[in-house]
């Protein structure tokens, strides 16, 4: 039976190293699926350091779409997974939308949430399958003040929903605040 943990925080909380932790207490055999694409050198930098912070012998999967399709064939090799992170998958999904942010109609805006909802639906329902130890990590985005550009709004009540339904749906979840785990759910 498969278990669900979400770790949430603000940027730089510690919420990846504490994730890192949680799953190398759980297990050796681990996979890394990294949502983040390398768009520029200061992503290229942070993909770096996430790198060489993680033990080399976890085998690394990038993939921010789709996930779903590849859970049972890391569940042959791995029995504990960390995907890091949501929000940063929730940002690539929304961009492969061509759309015009300033102007996307309100029809348009939920189409591209419910295509986003759906792929997470399909994870979970693919993780629920299986004997994984599976760890989400996702940024909290709603403890700051409301973004002044449309687009960012659009974002943060996205993700925002997303990690309603991630934590939800989660066997256990933690907030972490500067570097310190507090156990909110499980």
């Amino acid at each position: 039976m498969s278990k669900i943990v979400m770790v949430t925080g603000g940027a730089r909380s510690g919420k990846s190293s504490f994730s890192e932790e949680l799953c190398k207490v759980e297990s050796k055999e681990v996979a890394y699926i990294a949502t983040s694409i390398a768009f520029d050198d200061g992503m290229k930098d942070r993909i770096k350091k996430h790198k060489e912070s993680r033990p080399q012998y976890w085998n690394t999967y990038e993939a921010y779409k789709d996930i779903h399709n590849i859970i049972d064939d890391i569940e042959k090799k791995h029995d504990t997974v960390l995907l890091d992170c949501v929000t940063l998958l929730v940002n690539n999904l929304m961009f492969d939308f061509d759309v015009d942010w300033d102007n996307i109609s309100r029809k348009k805006i939920d189409v591209i949430e419910y295509y986003i909802n759906e792929q997470i639906e399909k994870l979970i329902d693919s993780i629920k399958n299986t004997d994984l130890y599976f760890v989400f990590v996702t940024n909290e985005l709603g403890m700051g003040i409301v973004p002044e550009n449309r687009l960012s709004r659009i974002y943060r009540d996205i993700a925002g929903r997303i990690n309603q339904k991630i934590a939800t749906l989660s066997d256990e979840v933690y907030l972490v605040v500067s570097s310190i785990p507090v156990k909110v759910k499980g």
